[in-house]
């Protein structure tokens, strides 16, 4: 007998661009007129629809930032647990 699963299918799981620095992680917000600005909130960087979305904006990325998809929900999760004091 098959269960259901409350579990979202892999490519439909919301994704964010981020980039390691110094002091944690930094996510990419895409701005209206198309400029990319770095947020150090999860919550606050561009949603894409899934890890195959993220992944191919970071890696249109210059080589050097070194960006990746990463799930939103586990992000947001680190970033709360991380900013708790």
């Amino acid at each position: 007998m098959l269960q259901s699963s409350t579990i979202q299918p892999a490519a439909s799981r919301p994704a964010v661009v981020s980039k390691a620095v110094s002091d944690g992680a930094q996510y990419l917000r895409v701005t209206e007129d198309g400029r990319n600005l770095w947020v150090a909130d999860p919550a606050s960087a561009t949603p894409f629809g899934s890890m195959r979305e993220a992944t191919r904006m970071a890696i249109r990325l210059p080589a050097g930032l070194r960006a990746f998809g990463m799930p939103l929900q586990i992000e947001l999760e680190t970033y709360q647990l991380m900013n708790l004091h």
